[in-house]
């Protein structure tokens, strides 16, 4: 379910419907906005323009509501016609923390796709709710608008789908024992980096690391879907993005292996990589 909840309250008046619109739209222009920035701080110039391409059609969306209201009500949308704020129809889905390395430009589409399903959804909901024929049309009219956008991004996403299963001659599979032993030898030089400073966490890290790849040779889960594409040397070489991958296999393992016994390990192992994740963050500062 791409939302997590029906709006919960009925829309009465077109100002409130165009507010809604205008705060949805603005909220997504910002955060790809943000991407974009954190994408350029991080070294990812070549995702930088994929969240501006973002931002860009978000705020043409926004111009569009804009002059949709200036048209019907002869001003732009008052946010403070907003009688609650629909506050589930964007998520980032952890783009704005996660390692860069583990983001591409499919990833970013796929958000950007699943965000514009979540507005369709969201507008249909609207429409269904009220039992005026001109609200009823204009958030049906929103929903047409969104599913626009959608085959747009979802034609993005396939042409961003083909280019990185090309670039994918530089990657190879590698199993989960094999990255915990490179994840402990990377905690490992970074350990010998900090110079006087307080390492324990960064110990723990390392032994957790070890044990891991101890327990996994005995092939206790399969390969994670997460690692059938193979990893990028990016990833494979640098302490954070693999310590971010090692989580999300984890995770995936967590919420999908069929016995009990192995979905509990799971958790068990991701509660230890949020824990090195804390202490990684604490080590580079």
């Amino acid at each position: 379910m791409l939302l997590r909840s029906e709006p919960f309250a009925e829309v009465k008046t077109m100002e409130e419907l165009l507010a809604i619109a205008y705060h949805m739209e603005q909220e997504a222009c910002d955060n790809y906005a943000d991407l974009a920035k954190r994408m350029q701080r991080e070294g990812r110039a070549d995702l930088v323009p994929v969240f501006e391409q973002l931002a860009q059609e978000e705020a043409q969306h926004l111009h569009n509501v804009v002059n949709w209201s200036e048209r019907i009500n002869g001003a732009r949308p008052d946010l403070a016609d907003l009688q609650w704020e629909p506050a589930d129809t964007f998520d980032d889905e952890g783009a704005s923390s996660i390692a860069p390395e583990l983001m591409g430009a499919y990833r970013s589409f796929s958000m950007a796709v699943r965000n514009e399903e979540r507005a369709f959804l969201f507008w249909t909901y609207i429409a269904a709710q009220t039992d005026r024929d001109d609200l009823r049309l204009a958030a049906e009219q929103m929903a047409r608008e969104e599913l626009g956008h959608l085959t747009t991004l979802r034609a993005e996403r396939r042409r961003a789908f083909h280019a990185e299963r090309a670039q994918k001659t530089h990657s190879r599979t590698i199993p989960l024992p094999e990255l915990e032993l490179r994840f402990s030898d990377l905690l490992q030089s970074l350990a010998a980096r900090q110079q006087g400073r307080d390492s324990s966490n960064l110990g723990t890290a390392i032994e957790a690391a070890r044990e891991r790849a101890a327990m996994l040779a005995g092939g206790q889960f399969d390969l994670s879907p997460l690692l059938r594409n193979g990893v990028s040397p990016d990833v494979f070489g640098r302490v954070v993005p693999l310590c971010e991958l090692l989580l999300d296999c984890y995770l995936d393992y967590a919420e999908r292996l069929p016995r009990e016994v192995e979905r509990t390990r799971a958790q068990a192992f991701a509660g230890q990589l949020v824990a090195c994740r804390s202490a990684l963050r604490e080590a580079l500062q």
